[in-house]
């Protein structure tokens, strides 16, 4: 493999920086350390790990204004908007803390004379974790909290165009005292990922990218009887209902579909609106989009900024494209937003009206600021829509109606139901999802069990 990579600043097109690979012997010593410091952090107390876990989140806060300015450079992220990913990765990280005790707990069957009967978690050994670029650091805290209270060693793995977020995340790591060898990180290309995948010295591997990475992972994998988390992405539907509080899902709905330029696996990619309601909503969500002020995301007043690369926004461009030719409408006109430009990572946000799921804007994950709105006649052909896909990681329901949000949910085929907010992780809930979108659960206090595997002990007086 090369000896470097390059991360190519999507603010500009010009190379932010030079990376290091790390080689094959790197990459030993790293799976070497993992297995000795283990042995010792499984015996730490569960509140010695707690602590220690504490203070590198601490750490982490502390370093906010480097954590912004990495996201930002590194991805395009508005810098006014970066430092919310800290708040998020606080509030994920103190609660799976806080879920630590009940999560790992003992767990007893009803009392049976002359036993005593429990079952124990026990860590599982190596956890690797492949974090993805567009929340470096949110997506990665999923995993790496849990793994390390729970008593794991953890290696993690970052993309390769947010390096700084893993030299952060050791960078605290070494400041809140945690033992050698039990957080580090490697820096590696799609070869060498897969070989570590496949390593006799892991014992889980946390994924989260897209599909094509997932099935890569898994086959890497496929010789070993470990456990794998796949977070895969989505294709995310709204359903704007008949009772529904218009403004507010006008206003909610067009964040979700265009935070962070459309680059979330939850953010929203399709909406089905009740027909009583759809010229208004349509009309409503082009006024707002219009009022972006997208440019340059070192600007404290861009609230949109590019796309990660120049070829994910030509990709967003070719499936925009090829639904106008299939009928689409584009409502945004070209020209309202100075700073798109073609053949850069700039892609202004678009609104596509007269779109059916024949069209791969309405059935492929587009990750990127476009989204199709179609008119429905009421719930039946809502769910129906909704539900043709294959993806489902979640889905929103907008309507005055709890009971009705309830009955519809149970139909959806998505992890994750919301009735009145998208684009949003409770790290209280089971973050998870079904089908094309992977498997596995991370956060709650579900999200102990993959990364820990049970005893069961049977004591006879």
């Amino acid at each position: 493999m090369s000896q470097t990579f390059s991360v190519i600043s999507p603010i500009d097109g010009s190379e932010l920086l030079q990376h290091p690979y790390h080689d094959t012997a790197a990459v030993r010593a790293t799976l070497d350390a993992a297995k000795l410091a283990r042995k010792s952090w499984r015996h730490t107390s569960l509140t010695e790990r707690k602590l220690m876990v504490g203070r590198a989140v601490d750490e982490l806060v502390a370093r906010k204004e480097r954590i912004a300015d990495a996201i930002t450079r590194q991805i395009g992220r508005p810098i006014s908007q970066s430092p919310g990913e800290v708040r998020g990765l606080e509030e994920r990280a103190r609660t799976m803390l806080a879920l630590a005790d009940e999560g790992l707990a003992d767990i007893r069957p009803a009392p049976k004379e002359g036993f005593e009967r429990f079952l124990r978690r026990e860590p599982l050994g190596t956890v690797l974790v492949l974090a993805p670029w567009n929340y470096p650091f949110l997506t990665a805290i999923n995993t790496i909290v849990p793994a390390l209270v729970a008593g794991n060693a953890v290696i993690l793995k970052h993309s390769s165009q947010t390096p700084l977020v893993a030299e952060l995340f050791d960078e605290a790591f070494k400041a809140a005292g945690l033992p050698a060898g039990v957080f580090q990180v490697l820096h590696l290309d799609h070869a060498s990922t897969l070989q570590l995948v496949a390593s006799p010295d892991v014992d889980f591997v946390a994924f989260t990218g897209s599909v094509e990475g997932g099935r890569a992972v898994q086959r890497a994998a496929a010789e070993r009887f470990i456990g794998i988390g796949l977070e895969l992405g989505g294709k995310d539907p709204a359903y704007v209902r008949e009772d529904a509080d218009l403004p507010s899902a006008i206003e909610n709905l067009v964040d979700g579909a265009f935070f962070n330029s459309g680059q979330s696996c939850c953010g929203i990619e399709r909406i089905y609106v009740h027909r009583r309601h759809y010229d208004a909503f349509v009309a409503g969500f082009v006024e707002l989009t219009k009022a972006y002020r997208f440019g340059n995301p070192l600007d404290p007043n861009t609230n949109l900024g590019p796309m990660v690369r120049a070829s994910s926004a030509e990709f967003v461009r070719g499936q925009i494209a090829e639904a106008v030719r299939q009928g689409a409408s584009t409502l945004i006109p070209a020209g309202h937003f100075a700073a798109d430009a073609p053949g850069t990572a700039y892609l202004a946000p678009q609104v596509l009206v007269n779109v059916n799921h024949g069209m791969r804007v309405m059935s492929e994950e587009s990750f990127g600021p476009v989204i199709g709105i179609m008119a429905v006649d009421g719930d039946e052909q809502a769910i129906a829509l909704m539900n043709d896909s294959r993806y489902g990681l979640t889905a929103s329901i907008w309507t005055a109606d709890r009971d009705a949000a309830v009955r519809l949910g149970e139909r959806l085929e998505t992890g994750t139901v919301f009735m009145n907010r998208c684009d949003y992780l409770d790290p209280t809930l089971a973050w998870t999802g079904v089908k094309d979108t992977g498997r596995g659960v991370s956060l709650s206090v579900l999200g102990y069990g993959q990364l820990t595997r049970v005893k069961s002990f049977h004591l006879k007086d």
